[in-house]
């Protein structure tokens, strides 16, 4: 497997392609991207969001009705084909948007 691209990396703490501080971003297994706030969000009709948070959990499922920010959906819905069910019984059709 390639190694992802380092033009754009920075030690912890330095500051990032701007000059801004650069921010810390964790991807939880199952859940949302975890983004050390303040963060704006650009989505992709050009809209953009903010969060003035600490620490800001961003939907990676698109369950979220709250999307692009995270509301634990994925807690409570499973995506169609996942874990051997689906989704019939959720009254939702997993849009998310």
């Amino acid at each position: 497997m390639a190694a992802a691209p380092r033009d754009t990396a920075t030690v912890e703490g330095s500051a990032g392609p701007r000059g801004a501080a650069a921010r810390r971003v964790r991807m939880v297994p199952g859940g949302p991207v975890l983004v050390e706030g303040p963060v704006e969000v650009v989505l992709e009709d050009g809209r953009t969001v903010t969060s003035d948070r600490f620490l800001v959990a961003l939907c990676a499922c698109r369950r979220s009705r709250s999307y692009p920010f995270c509301d634990t959906s994925h807690r409570r819905r499973v995506r169609t084909g996942d874990q051997d069910g689906d989704d019939s019984g959720s009254g939702d059709s997993g849009s998310g948007v």
